[in-house]
């Protein structure tokens, strides 16, 4: 069984006779396996042995205890660490989650409110609206604002395609605007140009940890009468002018997915607004559009919160403030040893980020990402292809001339590990390899 286990992922080697004749070799048996094994490029494959003359004449030879080692050691960096997060936290999750177990309101319990009521004093809005996850709430929240067939909603194309796919699901047009080269935010000063009599909203995007400029959008959308939906999934816990993500305009969504900065055991999300009305629609909504049991004035969802995701996030929010702190010196430190070598993150002014991801630029990626990989290291591309290239929006036309600095930038970004239990070390391992790779 143990065997069965470690030859999991692992390759048998064949000898073939083909391969030359080894018998004037003083081991036979090496010999072919050494002329096996030359059938690889140098480096891509190892050789399990004990035999101390094989390990000695053949550099692709490697003791099964010294293999067991090197995977160690390529473990060590998680691209986000949740393991390290949950050791902290584990006696209070443990307690949470066992009294949900206890009093079986599995949906919807009382933790719900009170992480809604935390939730929104964090934010500094009325209303916080907890939901299943953070695309159903950019669908609530169109659904909220009654828009539909026939109207169109601006947005970045530099986004998850649940930016753009929340707008289509609702019937709406998604009208791609391009981005800011140095902060991958949608550009404010092409979000005019874009609005038409059928515009009913705009959606900026506050992408990789950091807000959209607000003032900006948000002059531009008092100026023609229409709302601003923040897509805040990766930039809760950021603040704008001194203001948090997802307070910042007429309606701020965010996602509690594993990964994010703030994040559940599954999914998750929730709305924020200081509007009554609303407030009220989206509560609605969230609960197939009733407003009483059984009493359904309006179309909604089930877009309602799992009671054991709303104590898992009750018991991260205790120590939330400590991790955008952790982020934040991780992400200077990363730019501080990377500014002179690629493409660092560019925080405006007004801006703090919560670096939902690390993202710099890179040259030959694909070929930066092999090399990294092979020094087990871990990284990914957030995005590779903007959402006016993807197969399901090409009935939109989109003018690719107008939307250039997104696919440059979709061809070069690539995030490496981020999570707020980073070490010192670790960040100069990391820094070490992709500088030897690039």
């Amino acid at each position: 069984m143990l065997l069965k286990t470690f030859s999991e992922d692992k390759q048998w080697l064949a000898a073939l006779a083909g391969e030359g004749s080894v018998f004037e070799s003083d081991d036979p048996e090496d010999e072919q396996l050494i002329r096996a094994l030359q059938r690889f490029a140098e480096g891509t494959i190892l050789l399990l042995t004990r035999d101390k003359g094989l390990l000695k004449k053949c550099s692709q030879a490697i003791t099964p205890l010294d293999f067991l080692g090197m995977e160690e050691e390529r473990s060590l960096i998680d691209f986000i660490d949740l393991k390290a997060q949950q050791d902290l936290l584990r006696p209070a999750l443990d307690k949470n989650i066992h009294r949900v177990l206890h009093h079986g309101q599995y949906i919807m319990g009382p933790e719900v409110q009170a992480l809604e009521e935390k939730l929104a004093s964090y934010v500094g809005v009325k209303h916080c609206i907890s939901a299943s996850s953070g695309t159903d709430t950019l669908l609530i929240a169109l659904m909220a604002l009654g828009i539909g067939p026939g109207d169109e909603v601006i947005t970045s194309s530099f986004s998850f395609i649940a930016t753009g796919e929340m707008i289509a699901l609702a019937g709406a047009t998604p009208v791609f605007v391009d981005i800011d080269p140095h902060t991958y935010n949608i550009d404010p000063s092409l979000i005019e140009a874009a609005i038409t009599p059928r515009t009913k909203a705009i959606m900026p995007v506050s992408l990789y940890g950091q807000c959209a400029d607000f003032d900006a959008i948000n002059a531009i959308a008092g100026k023609h009468n229409l709302p601003v939906i923040e897509d805040g999934a990766q930039s809760f816990g950021a603040t704008y002018n001194g203001k948090r993500s997802c307070g910042l305009s007429s309606i701020g969504s965010t996602s509690f997915f594993p990964s994010k900065p703030l994040g559940c055991y599954g999914d998750g999300g929730a709305l924020f607004t200081n509007d009554d009305v609303l407030a009220k629609a989206m509560k609605e909504i969230r609960v197939h559009g009733q407003d009483r049991r059984y009493n359904h004035p309006r179309l909604g969802i089930n877009g309602r919160m799992d009671t054991l995701q709303a104590v898992v996030l009750l018991t991260k929010l205790d120590i939330f403030d400590e991790e955008v702190a952790a982020r934040g010196r991780i992400g200077a430190r990363y730019s501080e040893l990377l500014q002179d070598s690629v493409v660092t993150p560019f925080i405006s002014p007004e801006n703090t980020s919560v670096y939902a991801q690390y993202t710099v630029q890179v040259e030959n990626r694909s070929d930066v990402q092999k090399k990294l990989s092979d020094f087990g290291m871990p990284t990914a591309v957030h995005y590779p292809v903007p959402l006016h290239l993807q197969p399901v929006f090409t009935s939109l036309r989109c003018s690719k001339k107008s939307l250039h600095v997104a696919e440059i930038a979709a061809s070069k970004v690539l995030s490496l590990p981020m999570h707020p239990h980073l070490s010192e070390e670790q960040i100069n391992n990391i820094v070490e390899r992709l500088l030897n790779s690039i």
